[in-house]
């Protein structure tokens, strides 16, 4: 009855690790043509770290956290 139990069990983690690769690769694998092209990623660096600094300005600003 329980014969590869164990066997199962510890294939798991391996399912576990496939699927949320094969999830993340579906996921941003329409960023693949453009970082193949070396303007368009700095502008898609330069506007991401944009976004992050407004989100962080705009965090602090409403939370009281600093002066700006």
């Amino acid at each position: 009855m329980f014969d590869g139990f164990w066997d199962n069990v510890f294939r798991y983690p391996r399912y576990l690790i496939t699927t949320i690769l094969g999830v993340f690769l579906n996921a941003f694998g329409w960023l693949e043509p453009i970082f193949k092209r070396r303007i368009t990623l700095i502008a898609f660096i330069g506007m991401l770290v944009g976004i992050l600094v407004f989100v962080s300005f705009t965090l602090r600003a409403m939370l009281g956290l600093s002066t700006i």
